[in-house]
């Protein structure tokens, strides 16, 4: 059954992770909640995971042409500063504490995005409406 669960987690974080979201925010809940496995061991799995999935994006975006190299030395410079300091800080918390930082991270993620399609949504109905007003006169 924890193999099932394994592949089913990986899958569906592929998914995910293929249409903008972060795989991770749906492999970590499964593998802690469902499967028991540590919260360290979680996200280190789902780094790994990542791996494969970034160098087919990456191939992918490079054959279509799709990538600013200055922009990605602009992000990718401070983006592996942090990563580093982020792991060492890691292997010294406690994992509850972890789960707890990765919850509040994901309520205000889903939040966040909540919001931005709220906004969407009544911006669109008004942009409509507007429409509406403006030809049926």
């Amino acid at each position: 059954m924890n193999i099932f669960l394994l592949i089913l987690g990986g899958i569906a974080g592929g998914i995910i992770g293929g249409m903008g979201m972060g795989g991770g925010t749906l492999l970590i809940p499964i593998l802690t909640i469902f499967l028991d496995i540590p919260q360290k061991n979680a996200q280190a799995i789902n780094l790994i995971a990542f791996i494969p999935m970034a160098v087919i994006v990456t191939l992918i975006n490079m054959k279509r042409k799709e990538i600013d190299y200055k922009g990605v030395a602009t992000v990718a410079t401070p983006a592996l500063v942090t990563s580093v300091l982020s792991s060492m800080l890691v292997g010294k918390i406690n994992s509850d504490v972890l789960s707890i930082g990765f919850a509040i991270f994901l309520i205000i993620l889903g939040v966040v995005m909540m919001a931005a399609t709220l906004r969407k949504c009544i911006y669109e109905y008004m942009n409509k409406c507007k429409e509406e007003y403006i030809c049926s006169d």
